[in-house]
């Protein structure tokens, strides 16, 4: 992998690169490792035709809760991560404000106790659904936005990127279209995509900072 340190806030504060990409990662582990324990323990649930949703209701909540908020915290520091190395132009901005975004609504969905299934619970209004619209939106932007500023620097990672847009592209609008016998194991692999993309940013800014050299501390 190519990191040209000469370039980017990391080359300057590498220990914060560090930080913000190993806390990018474990909100994917924290994601995917609640998900796991949460469709072990909750009984009767299928996994290929329950969506993780259900998981976030009922008797076992506050697992998938906590995974949810664990990942909120993950794509925070993602997006703090790369508005330290910033790489790109406007695009790349628009991925930093992207990930702020999404980290925002990952944690309404984890607070929310609806889940777009007409149950208003006392009268709130039910967003589920349009809290979905903008999390398919905001990844399917997100590749576009960071491409440009991956590419000269670390095209591995820039492509791989770029394969993931695609796949959530294509697959994203199957979720909201198909039968709910297979939306469970459709919407887990969208979530794997998902925690791909950040893991790929994580892990450029936790590269960057092990490859960069100290801070100047004369100036």
């Amino acid at each position: 992998m190519n990191l040209n340190i000469q370039d980017g806030a990391a080359r300057q504060r590498p220990l914060l690169a560090k930080i913000l990409g190993i806390a990018g990662l474990l909100g994917c582990l924290s994601a995917i490792g609640g998900t796991l324990v949460a469709q072990t323990i909750v009984p009767g649930h299928d996994w290929i035709s329950d969506t993780i949703s259900d998981l976030a209701a009922g008797r076992f909540a506050a697992i998938m809760d906590v995974a949810l908020y664990g990942f909120a915290a993950g794509l925070m520091a993602t997006s703090l991560a790369m508005a330290h190395v910033h790489l790109g132009k406007t695009g790349w901005s628009g991925g930093v404000l992207a990930l702020a975004v999404i980290a925002g609504l990952v944690i309404v969905v984890g607070a929310r106790d609806e889940y777009g299934d007409g149950d208003a619970n006392g009268g709130t209004v039910v967003i589920h659904s349009y809290l979905v619209y903008a999390l398919g939106l905001l990844f399917a932007y997100l590749p576009l936005g960071m491409f440009g500023g991956l590419k000269p620097r670390h095209p591995r990672s820039a492509l791989a990127l770029a394969g993931l847009g695609i796949a959530w592209v294509l697959l994203a609008p199957v979720f909201l279209f198909m039968s709910t016998h297979y939306d469970g194991l459709v919407e887990r692999i969208l979530g794997l995509i998902a925690c791909a993309m950040i893991a790929i940013l994580s892990w450029v800014a936790l590269h960057r900072g092990i490859g960069s050299p100290p801070p100047d501390r004369s100036r």
